[in-house]
C-alpha cells in the first residue's frame, strides 16, 4: 500500500514537474528547507540554511504561479483574439464576397441596360431609316405621278353621277361624254343592253376618282366635255396593255358594253377601240350577242352609202307619193325641191312612215331638229 502511494506521489510530482517546472522546483526546495529545519530542531542546532532554502523555494514556487497566470492570461487573450479574428476574417471575407457579387450584379445590370439602350437606339435608328426610306419612296412616287399627269395632260376629277353608259357628271357639275365609244341608250329611249351598260358604268365610276384626258375637241355641241377616262395614271398612254387595264373607254368596248364610234378629229385611240370590239364581237360578248352589228350605232354598222345607193331611187319615189298621201290624209307637210335633193317631214312620226328606221345625217330627209339625241341620225327607233 505504501509502495502504491509512493508511486502515485512520484507520478504526480513528475506531472507537476512537466507542466509546472519552476513551481515544482520551488515546492521541492521549500519541502527540503522544512525538512532541514526539523532536523536542526531535533538536533537543537541553530542554522540559517533551512530558512534560506525554504524562502528560495517559496519565492520560486510563487513566482512560477504568477508567471504561469500571466502566460495563461496571455495565451487566453491570444486564443480569444485568434478566435475573434477567425470570425472577423470570415465575416470580412463574406462581406468582401457580397460586395464582389454586388459589383458583379451592378456591372451585369449596367451592361444589360447599356445593351438595351444600344438595341433601343439601333431600333430607333432603324425605324427612322425605314420611315425615311418610305418617305423618300413615297415622295418619289408622288413626283413620278405628277410628272406622268403633266406629261399626258391628265386632270384628276371625281365622278358624282352617272347619266348613262357613256355620259356622267363630275362633282363640280360639268358633264363628260366618253370619246370614241357609244353605249346603247338607256334614258330618253331604251336600246338593248342599255341598262346593263349604264349599271356597269355606275359600278366602275360613280363616286370614284378618275383622270380625264382630252384628245382634240374640248366639248361637243351640248357643252359636254369630250374625254378619255383613265381609272389610274398610265406610265405610257399608248401602250396597249396600259390601255386595256387602265382606260375606262376601252374597258367598255372590251367587255361588250359599247361599240367603237369614231368622230374626227378625236381619233387617237380609234384603232385600239376597233380591235377590242372585234375581239368582243367574236366572243359574242355583251351587246354583240344580239347580232353582228350590236344594238346601237357604231363603226361596224353597214355603210350608209351602201344603204343609200341601193335604196335611194325607191325611197325617193315612195317618199314623194307617201308625202303626198300623208299631207292629204293628215295635213302634215312634206316638200321636195325641184331637183329632189332634199325632203321635209313635219315630225318623226311622218318621217317613219316613209323611213321606218330613221335617216342618217347625209340623207336628204335628215333635219337636225329631228335628231334629238344629236347622234347624227334622225328619228331612229
Amino acid at each position: 500500500m505504501k509502495g502504491c502511494l509512493t508511486v502515485i506521489l512520484l507520478l504526480l510530482l513528475i506531472a507537476l514537474f512537466i507542466n509546472y517546472t519552476f513551481f515544482t522546483i520551488g515546492m521541492a526546495l521549500a519541502i527540503w528547507g522544512i525538512y532541514e529545519w526539523k532536523i536542526n530542531k531535533n538536533l537543537g542546532a541553530k542554522s540559517k540554511k533551512p530558512a534560506i532554502i525554504l524562502s528560495i523555494g517559496l519565492i520560486l514556487a510563487l513566482g512560477s504561479c504568477v508567471g504561469n497566470d500571466d502566460v495563461t492570461t496571455e495565451k487566453e487573450v491570444a486564443v480569444k483574439q485568434e478566435a475573434g479574428k477567425v470570425p472577423n476574417d470570415e465575416s470580412k471575407k463574406e462581406k468582401d464576397k457580397k460586395q464582389e457579387e454586388k459589383k458583379d450584379d451592378d456591372k451585369q445590370v449596367k451592361e444589360t441596360v447599356n445593351e438595351e439602350q444600344s438595341k433601343s437606339t439601333a431600333a430607333t435608328g432603324e425605324n427612322q431609316n425605314t420611315e425615311q426610306k418610305e418617305s423618300n419612296t413615297e415622295a418619289q412616287k408622288q413626283a413620278q405621278l405628277s410628272s406622268l399627269i403633266k406629261k399626258f395632260g391628265l386632270q384628276a376629277a371625281v365622278v358624282a353621277r352617272v347619266v348613262d353608259g357613256d355620259t356622267f357628271e363630275l362633282s363640280d357639275g360639268r358633264k363628260v361624254r366618253l370619246i370614241g365609244v357609244n353605249t346603247p341608250e338607256s334614258t330618253t329611249r331604251t336600246e338593248e343592253y342599255g341598262k346593263e351598260a349604264s349599271n356597269y358604268t355606275k359600278s366602275k365610276l360613280e363616286g370614284k376618282r378618275v383622270y380625264l384626258q382630252k384628245d382634240v375637241s374640248e366639248t361637243d355641241r351640248y357643252g359636254r366635255l369630250l374625254r378619255i377616262v383613265w381609272l389610274s395614271v398610265p406610265t405610257d398612254d399608248m401602250n396597249e396593255n396600259e390601255i386595256r387595264s387602265k382606260m375606262f373607254n376601252a374597258d367598255l368596248v372590251i367587255n361588250g358594253y359599247a361599240e367603237p364610234s369614231t368622230y374626227p378629229p378625236d381619233v387617237k385611240y380609234a384603232d385600239y377601240f376597233r380591235k377590242f370590239a372585234r375581239e368582243a364581237r367574236e366572243a359574242n360578248r355583251g351587246l354583240w350577242a344580239y347580232g353582228e352589228y350590236g344594238t346601237t350605232k357604231g363603226d361596224f354598222d353597214p355603210k350608209e352609202t351602201e344603204k343609200k345607193s341601193s335604196n335611194s331611187s325607191t325611197n325617193r319615189s315612195s317618199g314623194s307619193s307617201s308625202s303626198s298621201n300623208a299631207k292629204s290624209s293628215s295635213g302634215s307637210s312634206v316638200t321636195s325641191s325641184s331637183s329632189g335633193s332634199t325632203e321635209y317631214f313635219k315630225n318623226c312620226t311622218e318621217l317613219r312612215k316613209v323611213y321606218p328606221n330613221g335617216v342618217p345625217a347625209d340623207h336628204p330627209a335628215y333635219q337636225p331638229r329631228l335628231d334629238r339625241d344629236k347622234d347624227n341620225y334622225a328619228c331612229e327607233r
